[in-house]
């Protein structure tokens, strides 16, 4: 094979390498422009808006590669839809270009739900916003803290803070909308259950807080044995003075397991009939 070589003066060997090697050069200098496609321009074609598989196959049939950089959650955007392109629609590049693409995500991503009781709507709306949820209905009743987030609503029922949701999802809000200027009798709830007291102040728009005894397991079913502000307060000349509450006011209940005996002849009822049992 290498008899050629060998048998041939040093000089013809030599000559023989210089112009394979000039030949080589000009060949791949020749065939540079053909590799690197200089001086072949395509417009790339705009693919935001459409979905990923429609954008892809247009790109592809421009000879263009196709790549998924990355993928964000815009609850206005189809899911799947190419948010943004690199390079950009009707931009000159090289044929054989590769485009890369970010995606609309076909799920959003879950979230917890924060705690904005307390917050004010203002406040709470732009936290939602932070977090890419939406604010809703708002709704007002009687309460002190005007303007204040008194629950929060997913789907119309209260949502705890930590509960797990969709990005975009769209929460409620109530909101306190100061006290009421009417005002009314402080309503007697000794010895009801807590069950009905509940119910009486939230048909009066009136706010309470539930102090229970360390022993009460059925909250329902426990009884009001002191409250306050009372029906009424006694002067020191024993004379009985109603007092009086606006909507949206707080009356602090304390409950036990067992009713308040306020009147003398069921107390003695009630011992009469712990003497016949035993």
């Amino acid at each position: 094979m290498f008899t050629f070589i060998t048998h041939k003066p040093l000089w013809v060997n030599i000559l023989v390498v210089i112009v394979l090697t000039v030949l080589l050069v000009l060949v791949f200098f020749g065939s540079l422009d053909y590799l690197t496609k200089h001086n072949q321009y395509q417009k790339v074609p705009p693919v935001v808006g459409k979905n990923v598989d429609a954008a892809r196959k247009t790109l592809e049939e421009k000879g263009f590669e196709v790549e998924i950089q990355d993928s964000l959650y815009i609850d206005t955007v189809p899911r799947l839809a190419v948010i943004k392109q690199s390079p950009a629609g009707d931009a000159n590049v090289k044929v054989n270009r590769t485009i890369y693409l970010t995606i609309n995500r076909a799920q959003p991503p879950l979230i917890e739900m924060p705690n904005l009781i307390g917050f004010s709507i203002r406040n709470a709306q732009m936290y939602l916003e932070n977090l890419g949820l939406h604010l809703g209905d708002t709704t007002f009743r009687p309460d002190i803290a005007k303007n204040a987030v008194l629950e929060q609503l997913y789907k119309g029922k209260p949502i705890k803070a930590g509960t797990k949701i969709f990005m975009g999802s769209t929460i409620s809000f109530v909101l306190g909308n100061g006290v009421g200027t009417l005002e009314m009798a402080v309503p007697d709830l000794m010895g009801k259950r807590y069950s009905q007291a509940k119910s009486m102040l939230r048909s009066l728009d009136l706010n309470f807080t539930p102090v229970f005894d360390p022993d009460v397991s059925d909250t329902p079913g426990s009884y009001v044995t002191r409250q306050s502000p009372q029906k009424y307060s006694e002067s020191a000349d024993g004379e009985k003075r109603y007092n009086r509450i606006k909507p949206g006011q707080t009356i602090d209940i304390w409950l036990s397991t067992r009713p308040l005996i306020t009147d003398s002849s069921e107390a003695k009822s009630n011992a009469d009939s712990l003497i016949n049992h035993r």
